[in-house]
């Protein structure tokens, strides 16, 4: 299995669509996920993946995808990382355009890279708020969070968080069984 290193490329389309949403102000729009709008503007839920709300959401999905979506790949092979970056995305985009006016980022899609690697890495162990935890237990403090989160209200999509996180343990459930 060669690896293709779509999360590194994915990553980098990132940044460039960034530049170009920077560029062309109204090109945000063109792509956004609206709930209202989803039916008949449906390619939005793939779309608004690839948009980002600032730098900082830019910077913290960038890296989340490039540090997480290496390793997923190196395990899972390039063909199953890239379809599930983007079936995750999609999935998780569904409740986001239930439950939001707008949606744009990567971050469903990482949950989903994130969740995937929880089934398949459950005692790797990663740094999180400075400290060394499994995989698993990660997993668990990222939906409290989302959880919680639902009830405070953000700009973050912690129900396309969820939605993610939940294709991706799916996901990870089918590729351990095979």
């Amino acid at each position: 299995m060669k690896n293709k290193y779509y999360a590194l490329k994915i990553t980098g389309i990132l940044v460039l669509i960034f530049i170009i949403q920077l560029i062309f102000k109204n090109f945000t729009e063109l792509f956004v996920l609206d709930g209202s709008k989803v039916l008949i503007r449906p390619w939005t839920l793939l779309t608004s993946i690839f948009l980002h709300g600032n730098l900082a959401h830019l910077m913290l999905n960038g890296f989340a995808l490039a540090l997480f979506g290496s390793i997923l790949e190196n395990i899972i092979g390039s063909k199953r990382f890239l379809f599930l970056f983007f079936i995750s995305g999609i999935f998780a985009n569904i409740p986001g355009a239930i439950f939001y006016n707008s949606s744009l980022g990567a971050s469903g899609a990482i949950f989903g890279i994130m969740g995937c690697l929880t089934i398949l890495r459950p005692k790797m162990t990663i740094w999180m708020n400075l400290m060394p935890v499994p995989m698993w237990l990660a997993a668990i403090i990222w939906a409290l969070q989302d959880i919680f989160g639902i009830f405070v209200p953000s700009d973050i999509g912690y129900w396309a968080h969820l939605g993610g996180l939940f294709f991706g343990l799916i996901y990870g459930f089918y590729v351990k069984n095979r």
